[in-house]
């Protein structure tokens, strides 16, 4: 899940994954709420399943393991 999130990152903010890792903040890459929410709308509709945030998360890595959580 780390890597599809470091994919599509990549892809949407236009820079290099290999400058995203599971420690990098939403902050960081300048990600306020309403990209958040667009982000959790596009991974919902591709894996298939509800990513309704319960907590605010704030590195990828985080992301990953609830997502991933959700998966299970």
């Amino acid at each position: 899940m780390l890597e599809k999130l470091i994919s599509y990152l990549s892809q949407e903010l236009d820079i290099p994954a290999d400058s995203i890792t599971r420690d990098t903040t939403f902050e960081s890459l300048h990600l306020d709420s309403l990209d958040t929410v667009e982000m959790l709308m596009d991974l919902e509709e591709e894996l298939g399943v509800d990513l309704e945030l319960e907590e605010k998360l704030n590195t990828i890595g985080e992301l990953a393991d609830f997502i991933e959580s959700k998966l299970d």
